[in-house]
């Protein structure tokens, strides 16, 4: 992402942009006093046309996730899985890279049970709290429904 504010221009990965709450549970961004996004650059990728986007919410009206899943998938000719990119949002303090589950599924057929062991794996060793325990298992549903509907593109 592109930064522009009153020190001037810098560029940060958007890995790097949210925060953990750690000891400024105020602050969500790296962004500081008066500045302001300009641009999101994107990296070319070749499978980038393969992508989509999948957002639970509580009412249909615009309401923050109470899961989701952004995937994109390149996929060789037989439909084995050549490369992918998974991030979850909505089930923690700032969205995820499944680095994991994108390892798991390289080489593997695009099927139920792939998309399922690659959202367990998305998945290990998250906590859930009485409040919100039920969202483990939505964000699960949610990275196999989107997998589902990336492989099946066209």
């Amino acid at each position: 992402m592109v930064i522009k504010g009153p020190s001037g221009e810098r560029r940060v990965p958007f890995v790097d942009f949210h925060l953990e709450p750690g000891s400024h549970p105020d602050r969500e961004t790296v962004l500081q006093p008066g500045e302001l996004i300009t641009s999101v650059e994107l990296p070319n990728l070749p499978f980038a046309s393969r992508s989509h986007y999948y957002k639970v919410r509580d009412r249909a009206s615009y309401a923050f996730a109470l899961a989701s899943a952004a995937v994109a998938l390149h996929q060789d000719a037989t439909g084995a899985i050549k490369d992918a990119r998974i991030a979850l949002g909505g089930v923690g303090t700032k969205p995820w890279r499944a680095r994991a589950s994108e390892k798991y599924l390289v080489g593997k057929m695009p099927t139920k049970e792939n998309f399922r062991a690659a959202a367990e794996i998305a998945l290990q060793g998250a906590k859930g709290y009485s409040d919100n325990e039920f969202k483990i298992e939505l964000a699960k549903r949610t990275l196999v429904r989107t997998l589902t509907t990336v492989s099946r593109m066209t």
